[in-house]
């Protein structure tokens, strides 16, 4: 049986032009590219859009585009950025009044959940944005120290600081404390 294409060689031949290896890239990382533009925006419709927008620029960097990093790496940050650009947009045209969440945890996560996954995701909400979106790239996202310090372009010394104090915080909550040994 033939293994499957490493993401360098994928890109390696879209670089050549091949749209399948470009397609085979798209569904390897599609439903990730969803899940993490959920983190930072509720709106299904402006999610889809986020994704559209995330492979059309990976597809404009072609021919030319060299992978150094996994491919997670390469597409966090441009997910978070078009996500987050996406959700400004939609806030400028929003009454100050309106119930929109700044919480990056969409609300349709929790529905269906056990009690204690509904305590856990209310205890990643009151940590701060930059120490939860650490601890998801660590932990949900399994990326490396040196990979989400690139990803987010900061010292590998901050991430592991964000960590630190949001498992720290996670520890000291009764809520998440069990989910701790020692």
């Amino acid at each position: 049986m033939k293994s499957e294409l490493s993401d360098k060689q994928l890109i390696d031949q879209a670089n050549k032009g091949d749209s399948e290896a470009f397609a085979k890239l798209y569904y390897r990382y599609r439903d990730w590219v969803y899940r993490l533009a959920c983190r930072f925006n509720t709106d299904h419709h402006q999610v889809m859009d986020v994704m559209q927008e995330t492979f059309h620029y990976l597809l404009i960097k072609l021919p030319d585009l060299e992978l150094t990093a996994r491919m997670t790496t390469f597409l966090y940050p441009v997910v978070k950025h078009l996500s987050l650009t996406q959700r400004n947009k939609t806030r400028r045209f929003q009454s100050i009044e309106s119930n929109v969440s700044d919480l990056d945890i969409p609300a349709h996560i929790s529905i269906d959940i056990t009690e204690s996954r509904r305590e856990l995701s209310e205890a990643l909400a009151i940590l701060p944005g930059d120490q939860r979106e650490v601890l998801l790239m660590r932990f949900v996202d399994d990326m490396s120290l040196d990979e989400i310090g690139t990803a987010l372009e900061i010292p590998t010394g901050t991430v592991k600081s964000r960590l630190h104090r949001a498992l720290k915080t996670l520890r000291d909550d009764p809520r998440t404390k069990n989910y701790f040994l020692g």
